[in-house]
C-alpha cells in the first residue's frame, strides 16, 4: 500500500470501488507521504488527519452497504480555494490545505504566514503561483487532486512550473463563493477570476471539473452551461503559437509547444501556426483592468501583506498602465470588441495551442529582486492572460523539459469548450506521457 500515492484520483476511486483497497488505506497512504515529503517542499500548510480518516471510515462503511457517493468516493484531495462542497458530494475527502502567496497576488508562492514552497524539480526555482503549494503537493504524490483559483494564471502557472495538469474554466462555469470578508468581488475578479481543478492526469481534472461545475445560488454569476466536447473521431483544426507576441520565448518552451503540436498531428488533428487577433492588446487590457482595482485596494494590501508581496505590488503598480474613469470605461469597451473578434477566430481555429509561460520556472526571488525582474515576470506570463481577460477555458498539460524544468502547454478554446480543451490535452498526454509524481530534488 506504500505506492498508493503514485496513483491518479480515478485509479484510486476504481480501486476503492473494486474493494482492492479501503478509503482509510488511501487517505493514510497520503498522510504518510505528506509526513515524508512535505518538509522538503512546504506545499501543505494545514492537515486534517482526524477529520479525513473519520470521513474515510464513513466512506468505507457506506461502501460496505453498497452505497456510493459519486465518482470520487473515498479519494482524498487538497485545497487552496473555498469550493469543496461539490467534491465532497462526489465522495471526495478533504485532508489538507496547501500554501499560496499572500492574497494570491503573486506568481511565486512565498507566504508571510507559512513561508516558501519549493519547486520539487529544483528548490532554487519557483513553484509558481498562486497555487504553488497545490502543484508541489500533486507533483510529489502528497495529493492526487486539488482546487485553486485563477485571476492571472494561478491554476496554470504552477502546473507549468511543477509538471502537473490543470484547467482554467470559462467565467461562470464553476461557482465561486466565500464566507470570509469581503464576500463581494471587485470588478476584475468578477470578470476574470475563476476556480478550477489541478491533478497529475487530465482524466482526473475532467472528473473534478464535472463534479464542481454548474450554477449555484451563492454565486449570481454562475451559469448552467452546456460544455462542448469532441465528437467521436472529431479532429478539429488547431492553431499553434510557439512564440507569443509581446516578448521573447525560451527555445525550449517553443520546442515543447511544437512537440505537442506534432503529437496532435500524429493523432490526426489539423495543425497550423496562427496568431489570434490583437494578441498584445489582450495582455494590455488585462493589465489595465486589474491595475485599476489594485490601486483601490493597495492601502489595505500594504497593511496586511508580507514584504515580498508588497514589493511585487509596488513594482507592478508603478509599471502597469494607469487610466482615468474614461480610460477604464474604454478598456471595457475594447475588451468586448476583442472578445467578439476572438470568438469569430475560434470558428476557424477551434483550438489554440501555446505556452503557459514563455520561460521555464524563474529563480526564487527573481520577481521582486528589481523592477526589471518584476517587468520580466509580467512578460514571461503573458500567454496566460488572454484567457482571463476573455473568460475562456485553458487546459495545461506537460509537453517536455527545458533547463531541467518542466514545460507545460496551454490548450485554449472558445467559451464553454472545456471538455474539448481537455480532450485535446489528453491526446497530448497520451502521446507524450506524464512527468509526475516524483521525489523532490534536495537543495
Amino acid at each position: 500500500m506504500s505506492e498508493l500515492w503514485r496513483k491518479s484520483a480515478l485509479e484510486l476511486a476504481a480501486m476503492i470501488r473494486g474493494r482492492e483497497v479501503s478509503s482509510r488505506e488511501v487517505v493514510q497512504a497520503h498522510l504518510d507521504r505528506v509526513e515524508a515529503v512535505n518538509p522538503h517542499v512546504n506545499a501543505i500548510v494545514r492537515l486534517l488527519p482526524e477529520q479525513a480518516l473519520a470521513a474515510a471510515d464513513e466512506a468505507d462503511r457506506l461502501a460496505a452497504d453498497g452505497t456510493w457517493l459519486g465518482p470520487l468516493h473515498g479519494v482524498p484531495f487538497t485545497v487552496d480555494a473555498p469550493p469543496v462542497e461539490r467534491l465532497r458530494a462526489a465522495g471526495a475527502i478533504a485532508f489538507g490545505r496547501t500554501n499560496l502567496p499572500d492574497f494570491a497576488l503573486r506568481v511565486h508562492t512565498d507566504s508571510a504566514l507559512h513561508g516558501l514552497t519549493r519547486n520539487p524539480w529544483n528548490p532554487q526555482r519557483t513553484s509558481g503561483g498562486s497555487s504553488g503549494g497545490e502543484a508541489a503537493a500533486l507533483a510529489t504524490g502528497m495529493s492526487p487532486l486539488g482546487l485553486g483559483t485563477d485571476l492571472g494564471g494561478s491554476l496554470r502557472n504552477p502546473a507549468h512550473c511543477c509538471g502537473v495538469v490543470s484547467l482554467k474554466p470559462s467565467t461562470g462555469a464553476v461557482p465561486s463563493a466565500t464566507v470570509i470578508p469581503p464576500e463581494d468581488m471587485t470588478i476584475s475578479n468578477q470578470l476574470m477570476d475563476v476556480e478550477g481543478v489541478m491533478a497529475r492526469r487530465i482524466a482526473d481534472v475532467r472528473a473534478g471539473f464535472t463534479a464542481i461545475a454548474g450554477q449555484h445560488p451563492r454565486d449570481p454569476l454562475s451559469v448552467p452551461a452546456v460544455f462542448t466536447d469532441l465528437a467521436p473521431g472529431e479532429r478539429p483544426k488547431v492553431a499553434v503559437l510557439p512564440e507569443p507576441p509581446g516578448g521573447s520565448t525560451h527555445p525550449g518552451v517553443a520546442a515543447a509547444v511544437r512537440r505537442a503540436a506534432d503529437a496532435l498531428a500524429d493523432d490526426g488533428f489539423k495543425v497550423t501556426e496562427a496568431v489570434p487577433p490583437d494578441y498584445e492588446q489582450a495582455v494590455e487590457l488585462w493589465a489595465t483592468i486589474l491595475a485599476a482595482d489594485l490601486r483601490v485596494v493597495k492601502p489595505v494590501l500594504d497593511q496586511l501583506m508580507g514584504a515580498g508581496g508588497r514589493q511585487f505590488i509596488d513594482y507592478t503598480s508603478g509599471y502597469l498602465p494607469e487610466s482615468d474613469l474614461a480610460g477604464w470605461a474604454m478598456a471595457h469597451t475594447a475588451r468586448h470588441g476583442l472578445a467578439r473578434r476572438w470568438s469569430l477566430w475560434y470558428q476557424e481555429y477551434p483550438v489554440l495551442l501555446c505556452p503557459v509561460w514563455s520561460q521555464p520556472a524563474f529563480p526564487v526571488g527573481f520577481d521582486i529582486a528589481s523592477l526589471d525582474g518584476a517587468v520580466a515576470t509580467l512578460e514571461l506570463m503573458r500567454p496566460v492572460l488572454p484567457a482571463n481577460l476573455l473568460g475562456i477555458p485553458a487546459a495545461v498539460v506537460p509537453a517536455g523539459m527545458a533547463d531541467g524544468l518542466p514545460v507545460g502547454v496551454q490548450v485554449m478554446g472558445g467559451k464553454y469548450t472545456e471538455l474539448r480543451c481537455l480532450a485535446v490535452a489528453e491526446a497530448i498526454e497520451q502521446r507524450l506521457g506524464p512527468l509526475t509524481p516524483i521525489d523532490p530534488v534536495a537543495g
